[in-house]
């Protein structure tokens, strides 16, 4: 079984690098954001996985916020919204000379965690985004979690949000984990649920909201573990 995942995985692989080439050749021909949406949609199809929506995308929603355990969850967003997305990850993989490349090209939000002034690049990248409606979307964990228990939310969510009092949307995604792995070079095809959440205003007078949000994630993520057996 384990030979069959990773012939699979290496499928899967070609797959994603081909639409990914596609993607950085139609960049500047289709409108935004039609040449990510195409990749992305070229993946999803490829790669034999559908998607299971429950609950209702908020059309005034100006960040998602979801949890991350595969690089898969990219593809899951861009899929079930047509949004234009601005992505916020780590400066490293800006970096890189393919991925890097179409977050470049995209203008995507960098963050760099060990640097003095990366909170201040990140209000001002925010503001650029959010003015031309992008809608922004972190990955509060800030890294990926292949278990079935988030890690602890990182700060620049909130202070991002609580800054322009972004209206915030939740999504939580089943155990993308399990059908693609980069690290266990393993892919099985299957359905992936994303679960909207109710949407809310960030309050800045709230302390704790992106920890209590954390929980209420966890909450939804454990619920529909335990009552839904094609997750086990």
């Amino acid at each position: 079984m384990k030979i069959f995942a990773h012939v699979n995985w290496l499928f899967a692989t070609i797959v994603i690098a081909t639409s990914l080439t596609i993607l950085i050749l139609t960049f500047h021909i289709l409108p935004k954001p039609y040449s990510r949406k195409l990749s992305a949609w070229l993946i999803r199809i490829g790669i034999f996985f559908t998607v299971e929506v429950q609950g209702k995308e908020d059309p005034d929603a100006q960040m998602f916020l979801v949890n991350h355990q595969s690089d898969l969850d990219i593809v899951v967003i861009e899929t079930i919204t047509s949004r234009d997305i601005a992505w916020v990850a780590k400066k490293e993989l800006f970096d890189l000379p393919f991925f890097g490349l179409i977050m470049r090209m995209a203008q995507d939000i960098a963050v760099e965690r060990e640097s003095k002034t990366s909170l201040i690049k990140l209000l001002k990248d925010a503001k650029r985004v959010l003015k031309t409606n992008r809608l922004i979307t972190m990955f509060p964990e800030g890294t990926r979690s292949t278990k079935d228990t988030m890690l602890p939310f990182k700060a620049g969510a909130k202070i991002v949000a609580d800054t322009y009092k972004l209206r915030v949307q939740p999504v939580v995604l089943m155990q993308t984990s399990k059908y693609y792995n980069v690290k266990n070079f393993y892919y099985r095809p299957g359905r992936i649920k994303a679960i909207y959440m109710e949407s809310f205003v960030a309050d800045k007078s709230d302390e704790n909201w992106l920890k209590d949000l954390r929980v209420k994630m966890q909450k939804v993520y454990d619920d529909e573990l335990a009552n839904n057996p094609s997750h086990r």
